[in-house]
């Protein structure tokens, strides 16, 4: 695997919303003792640990990150996570971590905040062809997976969200949109990369519902739907695991899912996106799609004997 390069930071382009996050406040918000979990002054640690994963480009406003996402347990209008996620409980929980492990368990909330956490500034592209740069707070999936001890024999991680039709719109009601609960799946390799985090929070606020409260998965390489939402559980296994578009449309979505401007959708180019919130005409923004999002220099050898046309 390369050495990790971290980007220059251009400071003309850091958000100028304050990132300064008391973490017991946040660890409060997230466990439903505070409501908002605003980001607030002082967490050096968190600042300092975050300030090697920012890249050179205008942040897209908050408004838009929380307000246009895909997250259809709550419907599959854009618009729908925000409107109907106001019932979610996303405390208490826990995350059980099974499969191929020396160590299985279940962790509180609490314990994964208690985590090492850090701002990851990323770019996020959907495979709808739109991308926003998101500043998320979390921790390395790796640290996680180092708790379970992970067997010589484990070779994938797969992930499942929760399913709460009472509280979930879209789990609910005569039309489906999707099998529950929601899967995704990553190699090891590919979980334990340096880039990979589970977040718990993004513009230095709690993780709202509608973005996958209380944790979910970045992987800022792949397109946007390998970000599962509203993790419950984890498991370590030896072969692909289940994901759930790569089954719905096997011909759409790939297992690896790595942003690849050169292999089109079926039904629209990859080669360009539409960056939200920066304008353009009628908002749109067009700029060029980079291989693994902008980040060939730090993955591309996780692939360097993959055909990514086939493996796609």
């Amino acid at each position: 695997m390369p050495a990790y390069r971290p980007p220059r930071i251009a400071a003309s382009e850091i958000t100028p919303e304050p990132f300064f996050l008391d973490r017991r406040r946040f660890l409060a918000a997230a466990g439903g003792l505070v409501l908002g979990g605003a980001g607030v002054a002082d967490a050096a640690e968190l600042k300092a640990s975050g300030s090697r994963y920012k890249v050179e480009e205008t942040l897209t406003p908050e408004k838009d990150v929380t307000t246009y996402n895909n997250f259809y347990e709550f419907g599959t209008g854009k618009g729908d996570p925000a409107a109907n996620s106001g019932g979610f409980k996303p405390a208490p929980w826990r995350v059980k971590v099974d499969g191929l492990v020396g160590k299985p368990r279940e962790f509180g909330l609490e314990e994964l905040l208690a985590l090492p956490l850090e701002e990851r500034t990323y770019r996020m592209r959907c495979v709808e062809a739109w991308s926003m740069v998101i500043p998320w707070v979390g921790f390395p999936l790796a640290s996680l997976l180092d708790k379970v001890e992970p067997l010589g024999s484990a070779k994938y991680v797969a992930f499942e969200t929760v399913v709460r039709p009472e509280e979930m719109p879209g789990q609910s009601g005569y039309f489906q949109p999707l099998p529950w609960p929601y899967r995704e799946g990553l190699r090891l390799d590919e979980a334990r990369h340096p880039l990979t985090i589970l977040s718990v929070g993004l513009y230095g606020k709690t993780l709202p519902n509608q973005n996958g409260a209380p944790i979910r998965l970045v992987v800022p390489w792949k397109y946007g739907f390998k970000g599962i939402k509203s993790i419950v559980r984890i498991s370590l296994t030896d072969t692909p695991p289940p994901c759930t578009w790569n089954l719905a449309a096997p011909d759409e979505y790939g297992f690896y899912a790595n942003v690849n401007p050169a292999v089109d959708h079926p039904r629209w180019s990859q080669a360009t996106e539409n960056r939200i919130g920066e304008g353009g005409f009628f908002g749109s923004n067009r700029r060029d799609t980079l291989a693994f999002n902008g980040y060939a220099d730090d993955v591309a050898g996780l692939y360097s004997d993959m055909d990514l046309r086939v493996n796609f």
